[in-house]
């Protein structure tokens, strides 16, 4: 969303605005969101900002961005910033999405065997990257094999959703047979929406977590990370430090997947490029 031309290009069009949004308060969202989340907002997302924050604005009772920021820094709402770090997340996501991601996971599980699997995808969204995760190992090692999936994500409306694992039924990725052998179609009410079945639901673990974390308490090592799309929202120090502690929580030679247009190769000591936006762990 781009924002209303204005002599000042730092500047939002606050003519016919509910709001007044100037740059200084701008300033302030950015610093925020890069303190608590590590997301690098750039001077084009000021419109996007605006849209996304007045609505919380309106529910929370608040007559302007200045008082609403002043009393989320100083700690009066600290119940607030989950809030404000879910109005400012983007959850763009779709089953199977990059399907070349689950082809080379395809040839991984069935090089590897049923010898116990555990997986983290780092930014779940609202629930078609786990699934799609949990579909693959079930179709090469089975419903019931010894499969782990630790589903996080920083933003906990999207996290509710994917908890409940219903979808409309005409969801981009899902083929027929996916669709009669991994989800209960909805009758009634429901018709039109489908809903994961139980015995793919238990392979994963939804839980949140944010990536700025100091504390990386995780459980096991992981065989495999999937951390797409999540980087180009943050700046070169903050991947630089993402990609350390998914080096420290992963397994020797682990391997590491990301988005199309995300590149670590100046991590090098950390990850080694394998193939397609695919790293294996040093």
């Amino acid at each position: 969303m781009n924002a209303s031309v204005s002599p000042n290009p730092t500047a939002v069009d606050i003519s016919d605005r509910e709001f007044a949004f100037q740059p200084k308060d701008f300033a302030k969202v950015r610093a925020l969101i890069y303190a608590r989340a590590g997301i690098n907002l750039h001077e084009g997302k000021q419109a996007m900002v605006y849209s996304r924050l007045s609505r919380r604005l309106r529910e929370t009772g608040h007559t302007s961005f200045e008082v609403y920021l002043r009393e989320l820094e100083n700690g009066s709402q600290p119940q607030e910033w989950q809030e404000f770090v879910n109005c400012l997340t983007t959850n763009l996501t779709s089953f199977f999405r990059e399907e070349h991601h689950f082809h080379a996971l395809t040839d991984w599980l069935k090089e590897r065997g049923n010898q116990g699997v555990r997986i983290w995808c780092s930014a779940a969204s609202t629930g078609e990257e786990p699934y799609s995760l949990a579909m693959t190992c079930a179709e090469v090692l089975g419903l019931h094999a010894s499969i782990k999936i630790l589903a996080t994500d920083i933003d906990t409306n999207v996290l509710a959703t994917a908890s409940r694992g219903v979808y409309e039924a005409s969801s981009r990725g899902l083929s027929a047979a996916r669709l009669r052998n991994f989800f209960l179609k909805g009758k009634g009410a429901n018709e039109g929406s489908i809903r994961v079945k139980p015995e793919l639901a238990r392979m994963i673990e939804f839980r949140p977590f944010n990536l700025m974390s100091t504390s990386w308490q995780l459980g096991e090592p992981f065989d495999i990370v999937f951390c797409r799309n999540v980087m180009i929202y943050f700046d070169a120090p903050t991947q630089r430090k993402v990609l350390e502690g998914i080096h420290a929580v992963m397994k020797p030679k682990g391997k590491l997947f990301v988005g199309h247009s995300e590149n670590f190769t100046e991590s090098r000591d950390l990850f080694t490029l394998r193939g397609k936006t695919i790293y294996d762990r040093v």
